[in-house]
């Protein structure tokens, strides 16, 4: 078994490994901080229960790890008719969109697999099944270049010396790369503008506490952990000069979906004039949702919050209220930082703008 002490800051959150007979491999992060594990899923159904029990997390990396779970389902099909083929294909693509309900790059993935499927009809089983891993593989680079260029839009946003709140985890973990909101941090970091994170612990499962001080501990980034009834004073002190949280779905007038208690961060920075940013790649925009009223909000088991990490803390039989995320309203967002750019004002009409510009060049 190894520890957080052994585990490497630049090691991957989930991998491929081997050719289209092979299987993925993550980070199982519901054991962090305490013990670092890897798990192996060699077949669909153990793709689709670390996507809901939250053993990989982050709206970029559930996309990955749907790509991934695609070609793992498919294994069955060698040598099959490319129409045996393409009905499992829909099959288990329906079956990994069952996971979870709110993050949309979960469901672009699997959209682009099937996709590619259907304008590639002449390729046989194999070839299609060998095309899919590729493609796969292809969303996992894009992520990683993606990571690279929100940190240095985001960090451009930083001065020296600023205090940062965050909530959540949208680090490395969340990602195949250093992450979205704490991509921003780790540039700032690199540029030596002396940043403090401080990290929301992010009730009730904490991976704020557990994922985000990781992370960051592991690159020497300064980081204080609050709880999250705290992050209001925190700001009141004068400690926050900005907000950068991820997101896991963002409608097309920049209304934008994250962990629950996102939006009452959203409404102190904004009671303080404090900026709250939002860091998400453009795979993470929904823009047929017309606004964040639109958004599916998942909904999780009430024992999460009455007896959490195995400990009961509330009466037996009390009625619970568990929405896993919700939604902060675009008037409350100074600026979406995306690979393409900053979404400044956060609007329709400026959303469309920058997500039909080329990505910035590094």
């Amino acid at each position: 078994m190894n520890t957080e002490h052994e585990a490497a800051s630049d090691v991957a959150t989930l991998y491929w490994v081997g050719g289209t007979d092979g299987y993925l491999k993550m980070i199982d992060q519901t054991l962090l901080p305490t013990e670092y594990k890897e798990i192996e899923c060699r077949d669909v159904e153990t793709v689709w229960e670390a996507i809901k029990k939250l053993r990989v997390r982050g709206a970029p990396a559930i996309g990955i790890a749907a790509a991934y779970g695609v070609v793992v389902g498919l294994q069955t099909e060698a040598g099959t008719s490319r129409a045996e083929f393409d009905q499992r294909l829909k099959i288990v693509a329906e079956y990994l969109a069952g996971s979870r309900p709110t993050a949309v790059n979960l469901f672009w993935a699997l959209d682009r697999l099937q996709k590619l499927a259907a304008d590639s009809a002449d390729l046989d089983s194999g070839e299609m099944h060998a095309l899919l891993l590729e493609e796969a593989r292809r969303i996992e680079v894009e992520d990683l270049e993606m990571c690279h260029k929100i940190g240095e839009v985001g960090a451009a946003l930083l001065s020296p010396g600023d205090g940062v709140l965050t909530h959540c985890n949208a680090g490395g973990l969340a990602t195949s790369g250093g992450g979205t909101a704490l991509a921003v941090f780790f540039e700032a970091a690199r540029q030596g503008k002396g940043i403090h994170v401080y990290a929301d612990e992010t009730r009730p499962l904490l991976q704020g506490a557990r994922l985000t001080t990781w992370e960051l501990m592991q690159r020497n980034v300064p980081v204080t952990l609050i709880s999250d009834s705290m992050a209001g004073w925190v700001m009141k002190e004068g400690k926050i000069q900005a907000v950068v949280t991820g997101a896991d779905r963002i409608a097309a007038n920049g209304d934008s979906a994250n962990k629950i208690g996102t939006y009452s961060v959203a409404l102190l920075a904004s009671l303080h004039d404090i900026p709250f940013y939002i860091a998400a790649p453009s795979s993470t925009f929904d823009l047929s949702l017309e606004s964040g009223a639109e958004i599916p909000i998942e909904e999780r088991q009430p024992e999460e919050i009455t007896n959490g990490f195995g400990k009961q803390t509330a009466p037996e039989g009390v009625d619970v209220y568990n929405p896993a995320f919700d939604v902060t309203p675009a008037k409350f967002i100074r600026g979406i930082i995306t690979e393409r750019g900053l979404i400044q004002p956060v609007t329709t009409e400026q959303v469309l703008r920058v997500l039909n510009s080329e990505p910035v060049q590094s």
